[in-house]
């Protein structure tokens, strides 16, 4: 067997029908992609997929034995005339235990030299958890290989848009600048599907809004639309603004798609288009995107621009933005101004700093997120937090603080690396008020006044299960599996309290998605930082609270 997960948008399809566009001529493969069936009916399916004629011994009551018996000989003979059988299976976290034992079965049939039929699973993250359980030991111990497609890096979402706006035909620096890289990125979370969705609509409301570049505020609004984002208060001020244009939108959509991967840019985006026959490296894994893609993409984005604001990520006019910067610094306090001036640029003192309220400290010159791993500890990092999810995590977090409106025009200036802002210690949060803590100074300011000068940036620390190894994922980790399973029933986490005989992968999500439901997360069923900082929290693992920092 060979195992091939990824999240939901990882692009785990796309390595299949890569794998299948270069199957060799001596390979017999049969392809499923609806695996939510019975014994039988995948039985059948994988001898349709061969070609492999099954006839029941008794009219009208086709059993297993009708399927495997012609399956078996018709693997002999293939293997007899030196051609390799392959069975690739998609969406694989549907089959069902009976159904993956029956496929275990099939690859007993072997010669002296090699098995008869190779079998590829492809699907999300909980395909693991299915393998790892002990009544599947047998069918575990007969993986050969494992491959796990991770989301994307920040500098590989840069080539990666670099790569198919090449493939569409752009020659010329990328129409987006380099927070517009980075939001998009953290919209998007690093998944290509959600990365071409999001560059998609964002490239309409650039064309609409008559700028030649995608900036951190058009990304944004174009989330709103793709991801169907709650509006913040600045949006939805602008709001009417965005359904005058977008008649404008609905009107060019292709034509704008057309010129904006035509046209050779202003400089100030991304450094260039890959070369012709270059990849990133998450493109080499995956394949190249065929050159219709793009035009295939403009033409759904023109049938929906009739029903919706298309031009929803435009951005304001460049007058508006300096208002609204100058109005931004009027109402900071003095304090806070003479605060922010008084950081230093590098963030290391701030990593520091948070380090010791976990007891912790990090060794000058070292990296800290990898120093703080021996104790135990590791980072968390977000672009797009809010003052809520601050108080829901209530734990001291490092803050990048930038007195300019985030996603403003001027925004592509890479090589202003003051407009980085710095970063401070957000110790206390409580009745309308922040403490901030950095070079020495502490300052207790206004939420309000907060949120003028931080747009989102927030990193933090959190504590790792019993057993969990450095860099490893709980559930690949027996240890941090057992202390989850126990956490997930306690009372403490909304559990009965009772402890299970056996916690099944089915159990456990299920488990998990009520505990996130509870916490107000996304209930994806897996247990992702978030998740386990609150089920620290809520079972009262020792760390240091933002109630704690006065």
């Amino acid at each position: 067997f060979v195992l091939l997960t990824g999240d939901i948008g990882t692009g785990k399809t796309t390595v299949c029908r890569c794998f299948l566009e270069q199957i060799p001529a001596h390979c017999n493969v049969a392809y499923i992609f609806n695996p939510k069936l019975t014994v039988n009916e995948l039985l059948r399916s994988i001898c349709d997929e061969f070609g492999v004629p099954h006839v029941p011994a008794v009219p009208g009551m086709e059993t297993a034995k009708d399927c495997i018996d012609p399956l078996n000989a018709f693997l002999l003979d293939a293997h007899a005339q030196g051609r390799s059988n392959v069975l690739v299976i998609d969406e694989a976290q549907n089959l069902a235990p009976e159904v993956l034992e029956q496929l275990r079965l099939l690859t007993n049939l072997e010669t002296s030299e090699r098995k008869l039929l190779q079998i590829i699973l492809i699907g999300q993250p909980e395909l693991r958890d299915m393998v790892a359980d002990p009544s599947l030991e047998q069918l575990a111990q007969r993986v050969i290989a494992r491959f796990h497609l991770d989301a994307l890096s920040q500098e590989e979402t840069k080539q990666y848009i670099a790569h198919r706006l090449h493939v569409a035909g752009l020659r010329g620096p990328a129409p987006f600048s380099r927070r517009a890289v980075e939001r998009v990125h953290a919209l998007a979370r690093g998944v290509p599907r959600r990365i071409n969705l999001l560059c998609d609509r964002a490239l309409l409301g650039a064309y609409a809004s008559g700028s030649q570049m995608v900036s951190e505020r058009i990304v944004q609004r174009a989330a709103q639309e793709v991801f169907a984002q709650p509006k913040t208060t600045r949006a939805a001020a602008t709001s009417a603004a965005a359904r005058r244009w977008g008649l404008a939108a609905a009107a060019g959509v292709v034509v704008g798609a057309a010129a904006m991967a035509g046209v050779h840019w202003l400089a100030g985006g991304i450094d260039r288009p890959l070369a012709r026959g270059e990849a990133p490296e998450a493109a080499r894994a995956v394949g190249v995107a065929p050159a219709g893609a793009a035009a295939a993409s403009a033409s759904r984005a023109a049938g929906a621009a009739s029903g919706v604001n298309a031009a929803a990520a435009a951005a304001s006019a460049p007058a508006s933005a300096a208002s609204a910067a100058a109005g931004s610094q009027a109402t900071l306090s003095p304090a806070l101004q003479q605060f922010i001036g008084g950081q230093a640029a590098d963030e290391f003192a701030a990593w520091r700093a948070l380090a010791q309220a976990w007891g912790s400290d990090v060794p000058p010159g070292a990296q800290p997120c990898a120093a703080l791993a021996s104790a135990s500890l590791r980072c968390y990092r977000t672009r797009r937090a809010s003052l809520d999810l601050l108080q829901q995590l209530d734990r001291p977090v490092l803050l990048t603080l930038r007195p300019t409106p985030a996603g403003e025009q001027n925004d592509a200036s890479a090589g202003d690396e003051a407009a980085d802002g710095v970063t401070a210690v957000l110790l206390h949060l409580d009745s309308g008020f922040a403490t901030l803590s950095g070079a020495g100074q502490t300052l207790r300011v206004p939420q309000s006044e907060l949120t003028q000068v931080w747009h989102g940036h927030m990193a933090t620390l959190w504590r790792t299960p019993p057993g969990l190894p450095d860099g490893g994922v709980v559930t690949d980790a027996p240890g941090a599996l057992s202390w989850l399973d126990r956490q997930l029933v306690s009372k403490a986490a909304g559990g009965t309290g009772a402890p299970r005989e056996r916690m099944t992968p089915e159990l456990r999500r299920d488990s998990i998605q009520r505990f996130q439901r509870a916490q107000g997360l996304e209930p994806d069923g897996r247990a992702g930082p978030l998740t386990l900082m609150q089920l620290n929290r809520a079972v009262g693992v020792n760390e240091p609270r933002l109630r704690d920092g006065a």
